[in-house]
């Protein structure tokens, strides 16, 4: 049995009411003043009030950053860390989507730091951590809150790329459902999809671990059992509380395992036609694994295991086309556009989106089965009609 590891943050609160436990959070990290990230829809939707309310009850010092845009560039980072290190803050407390806690991870990294985004651009490996940070999460789909990852745009590229570094990891995290009550369904597909993609991806990377799987499968279980219901049901709360889950075991998995093919093809499209994140996933979703199915067969099965033990006994072949088509009715059952004519992309793109597809080495390298530049055209045109 192979030594593996999995790095996770410290401490973890789930649960209605959770963001509570923030004023003890504070009070053991001895914080003084605290540096709030979040974006305007968040705080304009209230939710934001629900971290205030506490903080202010708690008599705590703290300055808001909500200017933070979604799918960043590391431009956009650097901006609002050229505001973050005016202000005073010894704790970072981030409340929102992916890109705000990615944001504000990097912050945690770079706040009185020597080096720069654009340094660890080309060597995460400088980054340590400056601040201690604490995670709240307000999709049911990112993972970012357990992530050591933060993804950002490369403008001039014309992509996206991850800076990786266990520094990154948050040191608490607070899954409050409260925080996704009201998420609009456009949101819930699109997060929900890529948590989806997260625990199948790691489930089914070279990289897999037992620890890996551990937490995959269960996300998985929690994901396939609940996103329809999130998305067609919008009271469901139970289904939306399942997926924040989902989503976290699906952060944690990503730490210990890592993403493939599926992430790998969908940088070029958040990076070059600002495509949402998780919405260029499930475009590309169900044709990668399709392209994986001969090798990732076994993997397949043992998913379907999971989520349909009714399927126990048939054979594997049968199991991995179940999980397959699965993410296929998914998709569409959340209603996300499958062409990325849609998107304002043309065939004589893809060249553009070959290349830059290929060059997601750190992604491509988990991927059980190899892709030739024709092996990527070829998926790309399964989407481009």
């Amino acid at each position: 049995m192979a030594v593996c590891q999995a790095k996770m943050p410290s401490c973890v609160y789930a649960g209605e009411g959770c963001i509570a436990n923030i004023k003890d959070i504070l009070h053991k990290e001895n914080a003084k003043s605290v540096l709030v990230f979040t974006d305007r829809g968040i705080e304009k939707s209230g939710i934001l009030r629900l971290l205030t309310d506490e903080l202010d009850a708690a008599g705590a010092v703290y300055t808001v950053f909500d200017d933070l845009k979604a799918e960043p560039a590391y431009t956009d980072v650097e901006q609002v860390l050229e505001e973050a290190q005016k202000a005073e803050g010894d704790f970072v407390i981030a409340m929102g989507g992916g890109s705000v806690m990615d944001a504000a991870k990097l912050v945690s990294l770079l706040k009185g730091a020597s080096y720069t985004i654009r340094d660890l651009l080309k060597d995460p490996a400088l980054a340590g951590k400056q601040l201690h940070s604490a995670m709240i999460p307000t999709t049911c789909g990112t993972g970012a809150e357990a992530t050591c990852n933060a993804i950002v745009a490369i403008p001039e590229e014309e992509t996206k790329k991850g800076i990786v570094n266990d520094a990154m990891i948050p040191d608490y995290v607070l899954l409050d459902p409260r925080t996704i009550a009201k998420l609009p369904k456009t949101i819930v597909a699109a997060t929900g999809v890529d948590a989806l993609a997260h625990v199948v991806e790691c489930y089914t990377s070279k990289k897999a671990t037992m620890l890996s799987d551990t937490y995959a499968l269960e996300g998985a279980k929690l994901i396939f059992g609940n996103i329809r219901k999130a998305y067609l049901n919008p009271e469901d709360s139970e289904a939306k509380s399942a997926m924040m889950l989902g989503a976290y075991y699906g952060g944690v998995a990503i730490t210990a395992s890592g993403t493939t093919a599926v992430h790998a093809l969908s940088y070029p499209l958040g990076g070059k036609y600002h495509i949402a994140h998780g919405v260029s996933n499930a475009i590309l979703f169900a044709h990668v694994m399709e392209y994986n199915l001969e090798a990732c067969r076994d993997q397949l099965a043992g998913l379907c295991d999971v989520i349909a033990p009714q399927l126990y006994g048939e054979d594997k072949s049968v199991k991995a086309r179940y999980v397959i088509d699965q993410i296929a009715d998914i998709v569409k059952v959340t209603e996300i556009p499958t062409d990325l004519g849609a998107f304002g992309v043309k065939k004589e793109d893809l060249d553009f989106l070959v290349t830059a597809g290929s060059q997601q080495k750190r992604l491509l390298v988990n991927n059980r089965r190899e892709l030739s530049l024709e092996d990527i055209r070829n998926i790309y045109m399964k989407v481009l009609r």
